[in-house]
C-alpha cells in the first residue's frame, strides 16, 4: 500500500538525511585536513629532504632552508639556514620551492577557516576546494624544482662532485621529500571531498523540486519551512527552495 506523503514531512526527511551525512563526511574531512596541515608544517619546517649515505664524503642533511653538513676536521655538524634568512640559502631553486611549500602550506590553513563558512555562506565550498587544489598545485612545484639546486656547491660537498640538477650523487632521498610526494595525492583527494561535502544536497533534492536560487537562508539546523510559498531546505551554507509539482505527490512505501 503506497500512502501520499506531504511535500513538507518529504522536505523533512530529505534534510535529516542531508544533515546526518554531510555531518559524517565533514567530520571525517575536518580531521583529515587537520592531519595534513600538520604534515606539511611538519614538511616545510624538517631539513630532511635529502641526505647522506655510507658512500658521501661527508655527514648531513639538506632541507627547504636549512643544512647541516659535517666538518671535515671533526664529526660535528654544522647547521645554517632559516626561513627569513634568505642568504644562508644554498639555491635559488630551494628558495622556490620553499615559497611553493609554504605557499601550500596557508592555503591548507585557510582552507580549514574556509570550512566553517559552510555555516554560513555557500562560497565556501568553491573557496576550500579550490584551496586544496591550489595547495596540491604548490606541493607540486615544490617538488619538482627542489631537484634543480642539487648543483649548488654545498650540496656537491656533502654528496660529492657527481651530483648536479636532478642528480643526487652518492646522497640519499629522505622521508620528507617522499611525505612532500605522498602529500600531493592527499591534497586532491581531500579537495574532492570538500567538493562533495559542499554539493550534495543537490542530489537529494527530489526530482519534483526546481531549484531556485533567490530562496532565503534560513538557519543551520531548521527542518523545512516555508518561504514566499516555496518550501526551503536549510543546509550548512545555503537554503534550497523549490515548489512541487502538484501532479506528482511525494509518496513513501509501507
Amino acid at each position: 500500500m503506497v500512502k501520499l506523503l506531504p511535500a513538507q514531512e518529504a522536505a523533512k526527511i530529505y534534510h535529516t538525511n542531508y544533515v546526518r551525512n554531510s555531518r559524517a563526511v565533514g567530520v571525517m574531512w575536518g580531521t583529515l585536513t587537520i592531519c595534513f596541515s600538520v604534515l606539511v608544517m611538519a614538511l616545510f619546517i624538517q631539513p630532511y629532504w635529502i641526505g647522506d649515505s655510507v658512500s658521501t664524503p661527508q655527514a648531513g642533511y639538506f632541507g627547504l632552508f636549512s643544512y647541516c653538513v659535517g666538518n671535515v676536521l671533526s664529526s660535528e655538524l654544522i647547521c645554517k639556514g632559516g626561513p627569513l634568512d634568505f642568504s644562508s640559502i644554498p639555491s635559488r631553486a630551494f628558495k622556490t620551492a620553499m615559497f611553493f611549500v609554504a605557499l601550500a602550506m596557508f592555503l591548507i590553513i585557510g582552507s580549514i577557516i574556509c570550512f566553517s563558512l559552510f555555516f554560513v555562506c555557500n562560497t565556501a565550498t568553491p573557496n576550500t576546494t579550490g584551496a586544496l587544489f591550489s595547495s596540491a598545485t604548490g606541493l607540486m612545484i615544490g617538488c619538482l624544482v627542489y631537484p634543480d639546486g642539487w648543483d649548488s656547491s654545498e650540496v656537491r660537498r656533502m654528496c660529492g662532485e657527481q651530483t648536479g640538477k636532478y642528480t643526487l650523487g652518492h646522497c640519499t632521498i629522505r622521508w620528507a621529500f617522499m611525505l612532500a610526494i605522498l602529500s600531493i595525492g592527499d591534497a586532491l583527494i581531500l579537495s574532492f571531498l570538500a567538493f562533495v561535502l559542499g554539493y550534495r544536497q543537490d542530489k537529494l533534492l527530489p526530482d519534483d523540486y526546481k531549484a531556485d536560487g533567490k530562496g532565503t537562508c534560513l538557519p543551520f539546523g531548521t527542518i523545512g519551512g516555508e518561504v514566499g510559498g516555496m518550501l526551503c531546505l536549510s543546509s550548512p551554507g545555503k537554503a534550497i527552495c523549490g515548489r512541487p509539482k502538484a501532479d506528482r505527490p511525494f509518496k513513501r512505501d509501507s
